[in-house]
């Protein structure tokens, strides 16, 4: 059996790992932690919930305590990129972790908080820098920090940062670093850009996976119960958090105004919840997260970008109110329970609407997921997406709202007035 110890790490890495609860290597750090240690640039193909922070971050914190090089003012001398806010947070706690009884230091820098601060807290250098690309690009912009003496990159999440359009950040980001530099690249899934990405920024990469795309954790069980519409949806919902009154729910909505509403709704009702989306300020965010994290908030309604930046060990069941527009992102979804070798449940309420991403959902996983009740509902097309930013939301007034005057079916909002035929001379 492999052991951290047989992987080569520092021994204090290896009493900081002890000390975090790590017993044995997960097959994702025990295939990229010696190539990383031996300076070759990886692309890694792992679920999360897998361990992929310690498999390039304690190779990466190794490396830089056999560097005895000082940090120089506005500097770094490693960068990690993650897509999310709630990813850099995750990803800097563990590092912190790590980097217990080092000389070493971790800042963060990420939208939505005071960028003077982070000027501040970067005037003297940092060891890692943690960043979302958007915010990092502003201090870049401002002067406030200097790449040339980052000599390894870490680019996590890559696919869900190709997804967020963030490919234009990384172009002017990675030009900046110093040379040689060492690439690292970690990925749940591997489409034709990713390949492309890889190709530009990292150098004869030792590729590693440890699982197949698509595949959940072992012990998350996964169902699906039938539901006619968003108030049976509600119904069920409440039906289920109610038979399940312990442990931590994470309920998925697929837009921000919808996480918004049923999170208002639950509290309405005399539920515990709280909910974190796009739309949600920084510190809303942090508190969302804190108040679940210590289990004084039971319920977390979110959106897609926290899929990616949840690691709560008591995560026990993850509710699909909405299954997402890409069958992949179920996977990061329900990847949120099971953690730490504990089991989960995952359970979608799917209407007539979602019956077509349910099957692009079952075809990504390579399984049939079993049907824990209900009547199945007539497929239907699902209504056509808006264009000009308007994704996800109703043409007409919010639910139980009466349609103002004037604005009769077939007149909406923005429509031209037919104009009345001229009569033949």
């Amino acid at each position: 059996m492999t052991t951290f110890e047989s992987l080569g790490l520092d021994p204090k890495l290896l009493a900081a790992v002890k000390a975090a609860g790590y017993t044995t290597p997960t097959p994702i750090q025990i295939k990229a932690i010696p190539p990383v240690l031996e300076g070759r640039d990886v692309m890694g193909l792992a679920q999360t919930g897998t361990g992929k922070t310690a498999a390039f971050g304690l190779p990466l914190i190794h490396q830089l305590l056999g560097d005895h090089d000082k940090r120089a003012p506005k500097t770094a001398r490693a960068l990690i990129l993650a897509p999310t806010r709630e990813l850099v947070g995750q990803i800097a706690d563990n590092l912190v972790l790590y980097i217990k009884g080092t000389h070493l230091k971790v800042t963060t820098v990420v939208g939505g908080v005071s960028i003077n601060r982070q000027v501040t807290a970067l005037e003297k250098g940092t060891d890692i820098l943690v960043a979302t690309p958007g915010r990092l690009i502003d201090l870049m912009d401002r002067r406030a920090v200097r790449l040339d003496a980052a000599t390894f990159l870490v680019l996590d999440e890559a696919d869900h940062m190709l997804d967020m359009g963030f490919i234009h950040a990384l172009r002017r980001i990675a030009p900046k670093l110093g040379t040689p530099r060492q690439t690292m690249l970690f990925s749940a899934t591997m489409p034709k850009d990713m390949e492309e990405i890889a190709a530009a920024y990292l150098t004869d990469p030792i590729r590693v996976q440890a699982s197949p795309p698509g595949k959940a954790a072992d012990k998350v069980t996964q169902g699906v119960h039938w539901a006619k519409g968003k108030e049976h949806k509600v119904s069920l919902l409440k039906d289920y958090l109610d038979a399940a009154p312990e442990g931590l729910a994470l309920v998925f909505s697929r837009t921000k105004h919808g996480a918004e509403r049923l999170m208002k709704h639950l509290v309405a009702e005399g539920y515990g919840a709280t909910s974190i989306h796009g739309n949600k300020s920084q510190g809303q965010r942090d508190r969302a997260l804190k108040a679940f994290r210590d289990g004084t908030t039971r319920i977390l309604v979110a959106t897609d970008v926290a899929a990616r930046g949840i690691d709560i060990p008591g995560v026990s069941h993850v509710y699909n109110f909405d299954l997402p527009e890409v069958a992949e992102n179920y996977v990061h979804r329900i990847g949120r329970t099971a953690r730490a070798g504990l089991d989960g449940d995952a359970i979608a309420f799917v209407s007539g609407e979602e019956i077509a991403l349910l099957r692009q959902i079952e075809k990504v996983m390579k399984i049939e997921i079993p049907v824990l009740g209900g009547e199945r509902p007539i497929e239907v097309a699902p209504p056509k997406k808006g264009g000009g930013g308007n994704r996800g939301r109703r043409s007409g007034p919010p639910q139980g709202q009466a349609r103002p005057k004037g604005q009769g079916q077939g007149a909406g909002q923005g429509q031209k007035r037919r104009r009345p035929r001229r009569k033949a001379a």
